[in-house]
């Protein structure tokens, strides 16, 4: 007989629900994450497919995803708290103050192949732009001797200033004033309210032939722009067509990169992760991931 038809509590029905999700993603093909139908990919682009696979660091971030999940009276008042604070402002900035909801996106090690570099590289100046808490922009800043971002929520502003980061004002970053040997913009262009303004300001922003753009962009696109505890379209919209993720791809690279003066030097598909609640350990959406330089 099946225990879940005997637990009458809504709380144990939920524990028991989240502990049976909880091992179909431990048992999951973690590959189909990283798995690419190349054939789909237009042949110009499939050739610059960077294969990428769970390591050590992603592997480290998923344990503390489930670990954390199991914080029973912490998640419970994460989620009361959480409940409350964003009648008064941002699901971003509830998260912020409440110190949850940390993303992934790339390890040390996959930054660093896509970029086609080693272990040893340096360069000077990182801007990362929409940084959140910071926990994505570590796994890069060690790489760099300037560490820049850029955040609309005040209080993960704050959150980065804790970690050190130079936190630039939003029309700061792109007067001209200093040129970053790398960009990030991961995962921002669907929630920004000017995307093609975007792709301009961060071309002009790159140090001339070196400086180049990663670029993380969720498939399917779906944008939305947050504005306080509601949301709404972007003024600049892209027209990206397709069903599938590969043919998304083609699309994006055809409609929005090329015509914004960017080419692809690679790209690759990885797990968009971010901590879970009490319900669900972690969230998964399809990141795109490109390299991009300035044609």
């Amino acid at each position: 007989m099946s225990v879940y038809p005997q637990l009458r509590s809504p709380l144990a029905r939920a524990l028991y629900v989240r502990m049976q999700h909880d091992q179909e993603l431990k048992n999951c093909d973690k590959s189909l994450w990283y798995s690419v139908e190349t054939d789909i990919i237009e042949p110009e682009l499939s050739g610059r497919f960077l294969q990428c696979s769970v390591d050590g660091s992603t592997s480290e971030f998923l344990q503390k995803c489930f670990d954390k999940s199991d914080w029973f009276f912490t998640q419970m008042m994460h989620a009361l708290f959480k409940s409350v604070l964003c009648w008064f402002m941002s699901s971003t900035s509830a998260n912020g103050l409440l110190a949850r909801g940390s993303m992934f996106v790339l390890s040390g090690q996959q930054f660093t192949q896509l970029l086609g570099v080693d272990s040893a590289w340096h360069a000077t100046s990182l801007l990362d732009l929409g940084a959140g808490d910071g926990e994505v922009t570590q796994n890069f800043a060690s790489y760099f001797s300037d560490v820049y971002c850029t955040e609309a929520s005040s209080t993960m502003q704050w959150r980065l200033g804790q970690r050190g980061y130079k936190v630039l004002d939003l029309e700061e970053w792109h007067n001209g004033s200093h040129k970053y040997d790398v960009i990030s913009c991961l995962n921002l262009l669907d929630r920004c309210q000017y995307p093609a303004t975007l792709l301009r300001n961060i071309k002009e922003s790159l140090v001339p032939d070196s400086g180049r753009l990663l670029l993380a962009v969720v498939i399917p696109f779906e944008p939305y722009v947050e504005f306080g505890s509601c949301g709404q379209k972007p003024s600049e919209r892209f027209h990206i067509e397709g069903e599938s993720f590969e043919e998304q791809v083609n699309s994006l690279v055809k409609n929005v990169l090329h015509p914004a003066g960017f080419e692809v030097e690679r790209f690759t598909r990885v797990p968009y992760l971010c901590e879970g609640d009490l319900h669900q350990s972690f969230f998964l959406l399809d990141d795109a991931v490109f390299v991009l330089r300035p044609s």
